[in-house]
């Protein structure tokens, strides 16, 4: 076809079909037809060109804006939107002479697209127009005429932003100057499209009816005439007036149009909007041609004066307004009193119906533009037009809205006044504007206090302002007497409401109150109503109007003066001397009410006690405090004032009536018990106060109050007033300043703090206001000046710290109720006051709040919300502290102190964690405030007074106990040869800190934050500081088993980030080494050890390291300290450095006398290093060693009592044992790493002071506690254990180069000798001690001994020499010998130290295979009982097994099977773990070795106990769920990955890095085990489990153990050498099958087994190959039973074919089967048929006929059905 469907490419220069057709068109006739569009003008283009035909356009539109252009026509929203930003992109992109070939197809769309139905291609056009403008320029003239019009209603666009988008462009085209010149250019064009819009248009003429929805075309036609009016409207402004006359006959057949006035009755509101917007233009613009519609343009303004949509209603009523202005005569075309004050009155009624804001600004203006003619009667209409206005006040949605009632009231008093100001002298209205609207207005506003937001006394203290004022400037002119009238009679008639409001004994709270809050502002008017007013900006009435305005009308101001020029008097009233300068024509009325009002109050006071008359009062007399306000109150009565006062006073009292009326009533009401809220009456005693006539006699007063009158709650007030208003603060200055009040606060202080500390008296009312009050005076400051004298704040202060100190000997429950909060309260106060400097005392009082704080719970018996509030006190008191200018001259006291009150704290060594952690997070918000100090010399002088001195650091680290020693003695890192383990840990002192860490924490701490900052300390002091926190680092983690609270301490460390790599990175890390290689030399011990540390930790590189031992001469004579040194260095030096060490050594070695030996600078020292180096295999030189062994010979000839050979311990000298330990180490090393043979007698030497040694050792065994003795014990184990593991690995080549009879004499003397020494003594060593864990140093040896007899011979352990141990009751078939040995070493396997465990498992793994043979003798007794029989494997290892059964229920019982538990290593658990997980090894072991009859009877016996269930389910709790070795996991991929199935499990006593995986491991080895050696047990509890369990199981056997188990099992098939007569078996290993042929005579049978993918679990299949001669039925049976056997028998593929082989055997010889299995040789006991019926003569297994009675309940043959005999 024509390819229609395929995809066009862009600008494709082929068109189709049609396309073709057309170009052979144009070629014929010469034109180009094209996409033909309405043009707006005849001269443009109307059309975007299609084709290519003609080249002239061709070069006009470039192909890229074609495309543009054509998906601008295009339906799709979503297309237009694209395509317009791609215009306006390429607009901004291309050349300007390519965009210009786009301006002739421009006006048509952008005409049509404008005006689109979507908002944001409306906004996109006028962007892209915008960019189009700024590319062309002024090459757009020529098509401005086409445009003009829909680019003015794109400005006015109701979519914002699309508006904005048209204007931008616009002035991107014109800059405003040239706007009007643009406009008139093309006038004429734009009124004629405007007009269509507006006349002609309708919505189905705009948008095509077929296409688009009736709604959509609705929106669009009101659209378009809302923004063509407003576009006339912006037209008519814009256009210059010379200008405006060509275009009035336009405008002259718009306006006589009907259709266009009908727009003003529009149910749309936005074109409402627009036409009256238009109307107020057309009016300001074109006044004659709107005077000649006058009837048209006043009917349509005039009667919408209701319109209340807030769209309409602002450009309504300024169309109002200029309709007045513009057309005199409107009245005559509408009827006023019927058409339109009624709606006005209604609409002013409702309140303006939510448009307050908007229409009561011009209601003035209008009333002002009224007609006289219109208003007549004027009393009436006023009367009722302000009526209307009042009336709209009370509906609901004004009271509530402040603006909408200010806006309301404000209309009302501008119309007041314009109308009093008109009618002056007309008594009428005069009385109609005072009486019957002002007051009541005043009476309705009174009574609601939410329309008293609206500023009414404002507004009437103005007006009454404006009166007053015109009254005293015209007084010779007549209105002044009028006015006079008026504000009389205003007076008079307030006067009246108010008595009214107040001549209650009930009086309406909300009308008193509104009473004094009009008096307040009568006397005070405040000034801000004209800053508040809002402005009404579209219209301004003026009297003096340009003059080429006054043709066009006149205008009226919103101030509402009208066009006569009378003026209203807005003008503030002159300004006389004060600004409270009040008129005499208001002074005297109001100071009369003030005294009416007060007298009446006080009446109802003293008569009825009436609480809100005294209020009302106390505002009176603050507004209006004068001598004659106080006398009236004081009435008639007599000045009965107390004779005990002062003649001070009493001169006073005589004088001053406002001081009488405070003596007399004030004082009598603030005491009244009842009184609640005393709040106002202080208000009066402040009035009273202002009367006197000086401070002195304000002082007097008080001070007499203070004394006696006032309580503490009306004191508190009383400066809290004070402390509010400053005029009152300065009335009460010399009162507060004052000896008096002093003195009476420190009292209350005093009462305050001992009262609380005798009894609790929170109850007591007032309670709390009185520390209010000491708060307030302390904290309070005016002008950086304390309330009271700085005297009393010092002696309150220390009055709080007193008490304060008190409250660390109370109890918790006592502090709960305790002063302490409220003094923190008070403090927190003081220090946060602005402008406090800190007194001595308050540093006191400061540091005793930081005690508290820092100190633990268990001290302070605080509760926490007291060390909370505590803390921020303190804190807030550091602060101020920390900013007080000049502190850095002397340091302050509370830093002297609380730095040395910390050094004492870490120093006394009574801190626990928790303590010290409170400690150090109170030091750490402390140094976190000094930080923010301008002096950083502050936080370094800090931290140096709490560093300790070098003799105090180094009695604190002798205090440190000495256990620590004991792990790198043994691992040969350190030598001593003295005792040193003086200090250990004492019981009581197992929670708390040792001093050294306590210190080194703190000041670690210190460092740490003094270094956010950058600070420097003084001499070394960082340096010294690491030091020492290294060296309690390292003490930590050398202890073997460090308690619960130094692991705390460790880990809390590692929270605050203090680890190796940050101390050496914080210091100089040369001077820091510098430091810690002084030390080790000097002291050697841990000091030695810090320094390997950090070269291991690789915080310290060697290089580094390498500097300070340059010089090795500098070593020698050897110390203790250099000694340590270079051993801790030997496993970082070259090779070169330890020759050079070795070689000062050895001639060192040769020359010593026998004292010299033990010595550290004598053998015992050179030894020690020569030792450290060989043990890092740095010396490959066999003839040095053996030249040093031949010197050990010399010195065994010379010395031999030196060499402790079975000899007792408890005599020798630490020197001696220290110098036979090296010796000892010096040998096992030699073993080690010597490559060439030994001589004879040096074989003699190394086995005889071997044995000799190991004597010793088990004779001392008593002395094990002392260290020196336990490490020799463990060297001389070691040198047995070396040479026993030499020679137990001695090949055929070795033996040659070994002298003759070496090892003969090993086997029969020398190893017996080892092991009859060791095994008594591993016998009474875990005897003695039931549970040590094996990382004790007790228990050190055990390791050595242990793996030295794990070489043990069988032979050598069946005839050892151990007591008799048997077990009465104990089923057994073993002799005594080896019953004992069981019984002996079995419960080992309980032990806590995994090194017994290990050893003991391998001794009897030696004897497992040995002991089923005792069972086998025995095995005829078990024949034919009556029941199942069972024999239980050895009956120690049994109870053994029961034990541990239950401890690992206690274990892991909870814990669902499936889910995987880590044991953590070395833990009791592990232990228990490892024993049970042992034990069944050495069963399962034990299990193999027997026969396949024993087998069946323990698996019966195991199957009754439930022993393996139990273990099958542990196994899947502690097999972990991927058994692969961690390390392997990167192997080659593919290779087979190595797992805990495939790699045998190495037992080794040494070796701990394996640790974590010694019981996942070994768990999988027993399960390995259980699946080989009883797969039909495992089976036969698996196919018992639950779901879940049967799951889990399935999937871990076939994906770890099948592949293993059916390997090995067609491996031991196909390596087989069982011979079987007359079968032959062969093994496919792929297929997992095993293949048997059977034949005898003529009958051939072939088997085929099949091993399924989940083996051991899933049922082995048996299927048959040949079969000849045998019957069907027997052939299924001899099937059925190969099945049955293979399945129910726990043994391998082998011994199932063996059995098998057998029955059939015995069935060619003739033995019938059994009638109850069919089978001749039972599956399970392996017997023969034997039990026969009387009665049918046939035979049956015994088994099988036990458990057919059982289960049947009947005792017959299951033959004949005769009871059986």
């Amino acid at each position: 076809m024509g390819g229609k469907n395929k995809q066009r490419t862009k600008g494709n220069l082929r068109p189709s079909n049609s396309g073709r057709a057309a170009e052979l068109l144009a070629k014929e006739q010469g034109t180009v037809p094209g996409f033909i569009g309405f043009g707006t003008f005849q001269s443009d283009l109307g059309y975007v060109p299609a084709i290519q035909g003609a080249e002239e356009i061709d070069s006009l539109v470039d192909s890229d804006f074609r495309m543009v252009l054509r998906k601008l026509s295009k339906k799709d929203v979503t297309t237009k939107l694209k395509a317009m930003q791609e215009f306006g992109t390429m607009c901004t992109e291309r050349d300007t002479e390519i965009v210009k070939g786009v301006l002739p197809y421009w006006p048509r769309i952008f005409c049509k697209i404008s005006l689109d139905h979507d908002r944001r291609v409306r906004e996109a056009t006028q962007q892209a127009f915008e960019k189009l403008i700024l590319k062309v320029k002024k090459h757009l003239a020529p098509y401005l005429k086409s445009l003009m019009g829909y680019w003015l209603m794109a400005q006015c666009d109701t979519y914002t932003p699309a508006a904005s988008a048209a204007k931008d462009a616009f002035e991107a085209a014109f800059p405003p100057s040239k706007q009007p010149e643009a406009i008139a250019f093309c006038k004429d064009e734009i009124t004629s499209v405007l007009q269509d819009h507006i006349i002609k248009e309708t919505p189905d003429t705009l948008s095509d009816p077929q296409t688009v929805p009736e709604e959509e075309r609705e929106a669009k036609f009101f659209r378009v005439v809302t923004c063509s009016l407003l576009a006339l409207k912006k037209l008519l402004c814009l256009l210059p007036d010379n200008e405006l006359e060509s275009l009035e006959e336009k405008f002259k057949s718009l306006l006589s149009q009907n259709k266009f006035w009908k727009y003003g009755k529009h149910s749309i509101p936005q074109i409402r909007s627009a036409f009256f917007e238009l109307v107020s233009a057309l009016c300001q613009r074109i006044p004659r041609l709107m005077k000649d519609e006058a009837s048209k343009v006043s009917s349509s303004v005039l009667l919408s004066i209701d319109d209340s949509d807030p769209i309409v209603c602002p450009a309504l009523w300024e169309a109002v307004l200029y309709t007045l202005t513009t057309i005199e005569d409107c009245w005559h075309h509408v009827n006023a009193k019927k058409s339109v004050f009624p709606k006005l009155s209604a609409m002013v009624r409702e309140g303006g119906r939510g448009l307050a804001t908007v229409i009561y600004p011009y209601l003035l203006p209008f009333i002002s533009k009224l007609p006289q003619s219109i208003t007549d009667p004027k009393l009436d209409f006023f009367k009722n037009f302000l009526t209307s206005l009042i009336a709209g006040l009370s509906t609901e949605r004004i009271k509530t809205s402040f603006s909408e009632c200010s806006a309301v009231i404000s209309a009302f008093f501008e119309c007041l006044r314009f109308i009093m100001q008109q009618n002056l002298g007309e008594k009428e209205i005069e009385e109609m504007l005072v009486n019957d609207q002002l007051i009541p207005f005043i009476d309705e506003v009174l009574k609601d206090p939410r329309l008293q937001d609206g500023q009414l006394f404002d507004h009437l203290a103005e007006t009454l302002s404006s009166w007053e004022a015109k009254a005293d400037m015209e007084k010779d002119d007549k209105m002044a007497p009028n006015l006079e009238k008026v504000l009389l009679n205003f007076w008079e008639r307030l006067s009246e409401i108010c008595v009214e409001k107040i001549n209650e004994p009930e009086a309406d709270v909300k009308s008193v109150l509104g009473v004094s809050n009009l008096l307040q502002v009568l006397q005070k008017p405040k000034n801000s109503l004209k800053s508040n007013k809002k402005k009404v900006g579209k219209v301004r009435f003026a009297d003096e109007m340009p003059e080429n305005d006054k043709e066009n009308g006149k205008c009226v101001s919103s101030e509402g003066e009208n066009s006569e020029g009378s003026k209203l008097m807005a003008e503030p009233p002159p300004s006389h001397n004060g600004s409270d300068f009040i008129s005499p024509l208001r002074k005297k009325p109001l100071e009369d009410l003030v005294c009416k009002l007060a007298e009446m109050s006080i009446n109802y006071v003293n008569e009825q006690k009436s609480e809100q008359h005294l209020r009302f009062l106390s505002t009176l007399l603050n507004s209006f405090s004068s001598s004659q306000v106080f006398k009236m109150l004081l009435g008639n009565e007599k000045q009965s004032v107390i004779q005990s006062k002062t003649l001070e006073i009493a001169r006073l009292v005589q004088k001053n009536p406002a001081v009488q009326f405070l003596y007399q009533k004030v004082i009598g009401w603030l005491n009244e018990d009842e009184r609640k809220d005393a709040d106002f009456l202080v208000d009066i005693l402040y009035s009273a106060l202002r009367c006197c006539d000086n401070n002195k006699e304000r002082k007097v007063v008080l001070d007499d109050l203070t004394k006696v009158d006032l309580k503490w709650n009306s004191i508190l007030q009383v400066i809290e007033k004070a402390c509010s208003s400053s005029d009152k603060h300065s009335l009460v200055v010399p009162w507060l300043k004052g000896d008096i009040l002093g003195e009476k606060l420190v009292t209350l202080a005093d009462h305050l703090c001992n009262k609380d500390l005798e009894s609790t008296v929170s109850s007591e009312p007032h309670f709390s206001e009185r520390w209010t009050l000491l708060s307030l005076v302390l904290s309070q400051h005016v002008k950086n000046d304390y309330l009271i004298g700085e005297v009393y704040v010092e002696r309150i202060i220390v009055k709080l710290h007193e008490t304060l100190s008190k409250a660390k000997e109370l109890s918790e429950a006592e502090n709960n109720d305790s002063s302490v909060s409220f003094i923190c309260d008070v403090a927190f106060n003081y220090f946060n006051a602005k402008g406090c400097l800190l007194l001595p005392s308050s540093e006191d009082l400061l540091l005793t709040l930081f005690q508290l704080c820092a100190q633990s719970k268990e001290k302070s018996h605080l509760p926490d919300f007291l060390i909370c509030k505590l803390k921020n006190t303190w804190l807030s008191g550091v602060n101020l502290l920390v900013h007080q200018s000049g502190s850095s001259d002397n340091q302050s006291t509370f830093l002297r102190l609380s730095a040395l009150w910390l050094k004492n704290q870490v120093q006394s060594s009574s801190l626990d964690i928790k303590s010290l952690q409170g400690l150090l997070s109170s030091v750490e918000d402390l140094l976190n405030k000094l930080l923010e100090s301008e002096d950083t010399y502050l936080l370094s002088v800090y931290i140096g007074s709490v560093m300790p001195n070098d003799s105090e650091w180094e009695k604190m680290r002798q205090s440190l106990p000495m256990q620590w020693l004991h792990r790198p003695l043994l691992e040969g890192r350190l030598s001593l040869n003295y005792e040193c383990f003086k200090t250990d840990f004492k019981e009581q002192d197992t929670k708390k800190l040792p001093s050294h860490l306590c210190t080194s924490a703190l000041l670690s701490k210190m460092i740490l934050v003094a270094l956010k900052k950058e600070i420097v300390l003084e001499n070394n002091e960082l340096e010294k500081i690491i030091a020492e926190l290294l060296y309690s680092l390292r003490w930590c983690e050398e202890l073997d088993n460090p308690p619960i609270f130094l692991t705390g301490f460790c880990e809390m460390l590692q929270k605050m980030s203090i680890t190796y790599d940050n101390l050496c990175g914080l210091g100089n890390p040369s001077g820091l080494l510098q430091l810690l290689f002084n030390r080790s030399r000097e002291h050697g011990t841990l000091w030695s050890l810090i320094i390997a540390k950090l070269i291991l930790s690789q915080s310290v590189s060697p290089d580094e390291v390498k500097r300070h031992y340059r010089r090795k001469e500098g070593f020698f004579p050897l110390t203790e300290g250099n000694m340590h040194t270079i051993q801790s260095l030997c496993p970082f030096l070259s090779k070169e450095d330890k020759k050079e060490f070795i070689a000062q050594c050895i001639p060192a070695l040769l020359a010593w006398t026998k004292e010299d030996l033990c010595s550290t600078n004598g053998g015992f020292g050179h030894l020690a290093i020569f030792n450290s180096c060989l043990q890092t295999r740095s010396i490959d030189d066999g003839e040095l060693l053996h030249g040093i062994l031949k010197i050990l010979i010399c010195w065994k000839k010379d010395h031999e009592d030196i060499f402790l050979f079975s000899c007792n311990l408890s005599e020798v000298s630490p020197e001696i044992l220290g110098v036979n330990i090296e010796i000892i180490r010096f040998l096992s090393l030699f073993l080690k790493y010597c490559s060439s043979p030994l001589a004879e007698s040096e074989w003699d030497f190394v086995v005889c002071s071997m044995l000799a040694w190991l004597e010793t050792t088990s004779e001392n065994q008593a002395l094990y506690s002392v260290p020196l003795v336990q490490l020799f014990a463990c060297v001389s184990c070691d040198l047995a254990c070396e040479l026993s593991a030499f020679f137990d690995s001695t090949t055929l080549d070795a033996v040659g180069k070994l002298p003759v009879n070496l090892i003969s004499e090993w086997k029969e003397f020398f190893s017996q000798g080892i092991h009859s020494l060791l095994l008594p003594l591993l016998v009474t060593v875990t005897g003695e001690s039931k549970d040590t864990s094996e990382t004790s140093f007790q228990n050190a040896m055990l390791k050595p001994m242990c793996e030295t007899l794990t070489y043990i011979p069988k032979d050598q352990l069946l005839s050892h020499k151990l007591p008799a141990r048997l077990v009465a009751g104990q089923k057994t078939n073993l002799p005594e010998h080896l019953q004992t040995l069981l019984n002996t070493l079995a419960p080992l396997l309980l032990f806590r130290a995994r090194p017994v465990q290990i050893a003991v498992y391998h001794m009897l793994y030696k004897l497992m295979p040995e002991l089923p043979q005792y069972d086998q003798d025995n095995l005829k007794s078990y024949g034919d009982e009556e029941e199942e029989p069972a024999l239980s494997p050895p009956a120690a290892l049994m109870s053994l097994l029961s034990t541990q059964e239950d401890l690992l229920e206690n274990v892991l019982g909870c814990i669902p099977v499936g889910q995987i538990v880590t044991i953590k290593p070395l833990s009791e658990d592990f232990c228990y773990v490892l024993g049970y997980l042992l034990t069944w090894k050495l069963i399962l072991t034990f299990f193999k070795a027997s026969s396949s009859q024993l087998r069946a009877l323990y698996s019966m016996y195991l199957r009754k106990t439930k022993s393996l269930n139990k273990l099958l389910y542990h196994l899947f709790r502690l097999m972990p769920e991927n058994p692969t070795y961690a390390e392997m996991s990167v192997e080659l991929p593919n290779k087979e990955p190595k797992t805990f199935f495939t790699e045998e499990l190495q037992l080794s006593i040494r070796e701990t890095t394996t640790l974590p995986y010694h019981i996942p491991h070994l768990a999988c080895s027993v399960y390995h085990m259980t699946l080989k050696d009883l797969p039909a047990m495992v089976r036969l509890w698996w196919n018992s489990s639950e779901k879940r369990v049967f799951n889990i199981v399935d999937r871990f056997t076939s994906k770890y153990v099948s592949n293993v188990l059916s390997f090995q099992e067609i491996s031991s098939v196909q390596t087989s050498t069982q011979l079987f007569n007359g079968m032959m078996v062969k093994a496919r290993a792929t297929t997992r099958e095993v293949m048997a042929t059977y034949t005898i005579e003529d009958i051939v049978i072939e088997l085929i087994i099949q091993l399924p993918s989940n083996y051991p679990l899933g049922s082995i299949t048996v299927e048959s190959g040949k079969r000849v001669g045998v019957a069907v039925q027997q052939w299924r049976n001899w099937m059925l039973q190969l099945s049955t056997y293979l399945t129910h028998q726990n043994g391998s593929i082998m011994e199932g074919l063996a059995l098998w082989k057998n029955n059939v055997d015995k069935r060619f010889e003739g033995v019938e089967d059994c009638m109850i299995c069919f089978s001749v040789i039972h599956g399970f006991n392996y017997s023969l048929p034997k039990k026969a019926c009387r009665t049918c003569k046939k035979k049956f297994h015994s088994a099988c006929l036990y458990k057919w009675f059982t289960s049947s309940n009947k005792s017959t043959c299951p033959l004949c059905r005769e009871t059986f005999f």
